[in-house]
């Protein structure tokens, strides 16, 4: 049996917390995702670790999906593992969500937005975390051919039914967003928080979406800040062997990874090295600039990892020369990035 695991009793005071547009809710600024890391591909003693670390230093926002792992599914069984292990005592001091809306099983009835595959994927989750309830439950993608009303109104009876404190979006546009808000508003379940990709690199949310959010007293959470870890110092003299973008499979490609690119983010690198960052803890803290981002989602395969990114919090001020600096260097044609 590994030793019994006892938090650090200062874990509180070791990051600020910010709410969650105009809930009750508070969320810490950074947040842990359990994406591609915790699947059973990995090694559970570093994820169970890697837990440790980020509840140490005050993160109590766990993110998951059923989807999760690889296989699909085993993020939530590993993290269930965990939970009952070392935090069945602190459960309500912990924030853990889950999502559904991709592929899960075979059928008609194993992905997108029924009310069928919702509320079946949710009772699935919680049985391989060991749950009565999650915090928060998402739509993990828009469905276009289910009515949106059906997959609000599942949405909205997982709170009825307890077996979910709070709804959320995830990947949804400005249009389709502002119309599930205004669903979950009517239906007496007001959406708490939308999940976009946003990055440096990746700016659609601005194009709208904040606005709607910001507007409807929504909270934001993007995921992959590091846009699959091109805004680390991994791709600041190329493609890695060992790097995502070198692998046949998985989001990052190597002819993403273009000479242009390279040179926009050694532009990057430099202005977060006179402010004393990495370029990752940078971007991480670009993001947390808009107070309408209440958090933002890591991921880590290790605690290293995590540690690193939490760091990005000793300095979340930019002035508006470094802004104007990061803009310049964004806005640049890709093709004359290099120049």
């Amino acid at each position: 049996m590994p030793p019994q695991y006892l938090p650090a009793a200062g874990r509180y005071q070791a990051l600020p917390y910010r709410r969650c547009g105009k809930s009750g809710l508070k969320l810490p600024a950074i947040s842990l995702g359990l994406w591609h890391n915790f699947g059973d591909v990995d090694a559970l003693a570093t994820g169970r670790e890697t837990l440790h670390l980020a509840f140490d230093n005050g993160i109590t926002h766990f993110d998951l999906a059923n989807n999760y792992g690889p296989p699909p599914g085993s993020a939530e069984l590993n993290f269930g593992k965990v939970l009952a292990q070392d935090f069945a005592a602190y459960r309500d001091e912990l924030i853990i969500s889950t999502k559904a809306g991709y592929n899960m099983w075979e059928g008609p009835y194993g992905e997108w937005g029924s009310r069928k595959y919702l509320l079946a994927s949710l009772d699935q989750s919680l049985k391989r975390m060991g749950l009565e309830y999650v915090d928060i439950f998402y739509h993990h993608r828009p469905d276009p051919d289910t009515p949106l009303e059906e997959s609000m109104g599942a949405l909205a009876h997982a709170v009825r039914q307890g077996k979910a404190l709070y709804v959320g979006l995830s990947n949804y546009g400005p249009e389709e967003a502002q119309k599930a808000i205004g669903l979950l508003r009517e239906m007496g379940t007001p959406c708490l928080i939308h999940q976009p990709k946003y990055s440096l690199l990746v700016r659609d949310p601005e194009a709208g979406l904040l606005d709607v959010l910001g507007a409807a007293g929504v909270g934001c959470i993007p995921f992959s800040p590091l846009a699959q870890g091109l805004l680390s110092d991994k791709y600041l003299k190329g493609i890695p062997d060992d790097s995502r973008a070198a692998s046949s499979t998985g989001f990052l490609q190597r002819e993403q990874v273009t000479p242009a690119v390279v040179a926009q983010l050694q532009q990057l690198n430099a202005v977060a090295q006179a402010r004393g960052q990495s370029l990752a803890q940078m971007a991480l803290a670009w993001l947390l600039k808009d107070d309408r981002v209440t958090s933002v989602l890591v991921g880590a395969s290790r605690p290293a990892q995590l540690a690193d990114s939490l760091h990005c919090l000793q300095n979340l001020d930019f002035s508006a020369d470094e802004l104007a600096r990061i803009e310049q260097i964004l806005q640049k044609p890709a093709e004359t990035a290099a120049a």
